[in-house]
């Protein structure tokens, strides 16, 4: 089966497709949208669930999108149409890796998606080169809590994956940007976020056994569930930081560690 018809169906009942609560989301949202007529990019976008919940009740705020996957970017369009936001949103179905724009951003998101540069230092530089002077940076990724055991290896992460959180912001410090706002992800959001993923992609299976995928759906969703349970649970956390570039003259006060 498809791992991104697998994703699409697991986030059916969580569309903001990383362990954060809408509150969380509105309140991230509210400190990096101070003006409220800020351009906005998300560069891994989805199905725009961060660029919808960014322009409703900000009517200034106008958005792009960048996806890889085309079908999620074509039902992106549609969902955003249906709510009325359709004039103030371009999703671009191609490699954000490669997207290029004429004016630079005054904020720039990437949520869950630092895989697709490569991880987290390679991501912030990609959205170094989008983002306007002055500008805040949103983004998203996991760290340890603890040092991963092999039940955490098992489900198949690297034990260098990710940093601890100490050690997360240091290097993002030491690549020149300031973090101003962060929020972790609590427990109740991870499980929440995981019960989703896991349990809409469960019933959709139940709920189409004649489809030729349902069979490998619901193995994907009872190994999911197992490698989160018996594995990586309160040991992969997940911190969103909002990020402003931090200027050469400021930059002298910080020690390195």
């Amino acid at each position: 089966m498809d791992r991104r018809r697998i994703s699409t169906l697991a986030h059916a009942d969580h569309p903001i497709a990383a362990p954060l609560s809408d509150a969380s989301v509105a309140r991230l949202l509210d400190r990096a949208l101070r003006d409220g007529a800020e351009r906005v990019l998300d560069l891994g976008c989805g199905e725009g669930a961060w660029l919808i919940r960014a322009l409703e009740g900000r009517p200034g705020v106008t958005a792009d999108g960048v996806d890889l996957n085309a079908g999620t970017i074509a039902r992106g369009r549609e969902d955003i149409a249906a709510r009325g936001l359709g004039g103030r949103v371009t999703l671009h179905a191609q490699d954000a890796r490669e997207f290029t724009a004429d004016d630079r951003f005054g904020l720039v998101l990437c949520v869950g998606a630092t895989h697709a540069f490569g991880g987290l230092l390679p991501t912030l530089e990609a959205v170094r080169r989008h983002l306007a002077p002055g500008g805040t940076a949103l983004i998203g990724d996991g760290f340890w809590e603890r040092e991963p055991d092999q039940g955490t290896l098992d489900a198949g992460f690297a034990g260098d994956e990710f940093a601890d959180l100490g050690t997360t912001v240091d290097r993002i410090t030491a690549d020149g940007w300031t973090p101003v706002y962060g929020h972790v992800s609590t427990t109740e959001e991870w499980d929440e976020y995981e019960w989703s993923w896991t349990g809409a992609l469960s019933r959709w299976a139940l709920d189409h056994p004649a489809d030729p995928d349902s069979g490998e759906a619901y193995a994907a969703a009872a190994e999911h569930r197992a490698e989160w349970l018996h594995g990586y649970r309160h040991t992969l956390g997940f911190v969103t930081f909002l990020l402003r570039r931090t200027p050469d003259d400021l930059r002298v006060w910080i020690t390195p560690r």
